[in-house]
């Protein structure tokens, strides 16, 4: 091989491992730092009641009673979400889809304001949906833990404090994941831990301690800490109209 393709491929076999090579460290460190197994549990009346008070602390009756709520998911995706009639909808871009959370092929897409048909409106509407059910689980899942398919069951942490294991066994764009609830004094959360099918390390804690109080009197949060990162939630609104 000349000397100049050699060179060549030096500088870009360079370039790969200088870009790939801290981000792999990065990996690694966080893989032995953090993944954890996912923690056995109990099912039955204690896991249940746990849940409960958990959902006594944050007003579930204040949520229930909420038929309407609006937020922004960092600052990318906007939802307006009828939760009485379960249809919202959902904004990003220059896209907008009229969600219908009973009977997805009832939905409609449109391209600034343009409905569209067919295989690009199928495309939008699985789109939309897919970050529906992700962006509305981080506002609103400690509200879901009696979900259909939702198994609960009680963890006894190394500190003695309990923790609610939440899996969810249908439903959402994932199932299978399971969410580890970890309590305040008052039993309201103050994070969860994570082993998702879309995250390589398991066991991620993310906060859910930045509470706001809509006007409907539904609880709901402003941020989440995960790691270096933070998920923005803003925009929220609550109504009972």
């Amino acid at each position: 091989m000349p000397k100049k393709p050699k060179k060549i491929v030096k500088i870009i076999t360079g370039v790969i491992i200088f870009l790939t090579l801290p981000s792999l460290l990065f990996f690694g460190f966080l893989f032995f730092k953090f993944n954890e197994d996912l923690p056995n549990g109990v099912q039955g009346e204690e896991a249940d009641a746990l849940a409960y008070k958990m959902l006594e602390a944050l007003d579930y009756d204040a949520f229930k009673n909420t038929n309407y709520i609006e937020w922004t998911f960092k600052k990318r995706h906007h939802y307006e979400w009828d939760k009485a009639k379960n249809i919202c909808k959902v904004y990003w871009k220059e896209f907008k889809v009229n969600l219908d959370l009973n009977d997805h092929s009832q939905s409609k897409a449109y391209i600034h304001s343009f409905k569209v048909e067919k295989n690009m409106s199928e495309e939008l509407i699985a789109k939309a949906l897919n970050y529906f059910n992700n962006d509305s689980f981080w506002l609103v899942a400690p509200y879901k833990v009696f979900d259909k398919g939702a198994e609960r069951r009680l963890v006894k942490l190394e500190n003695g404090d309990n923790a609610l294991l939440v899996t969810y066994t249908t439903g959402g764009s994932t199932p299978g994941d399971s969410y580890l609830w970890l309590f305040d004094n008052t039993g309201k959360p103050k994070a969860f831990k994570m082993w998702t099918s879309i995250l390589p390390i398991e066991g991620l804690e993310a906060s859910w301690s930045d509470w706001t109080t809509t006007e409907s009197g539904a609880q709901l949060p402003t941020f989440h800490k995960l790691l270096v990162l933070g998920l923005e939630i803003n925009h929220i609104k609550g109504s009972i109209d």
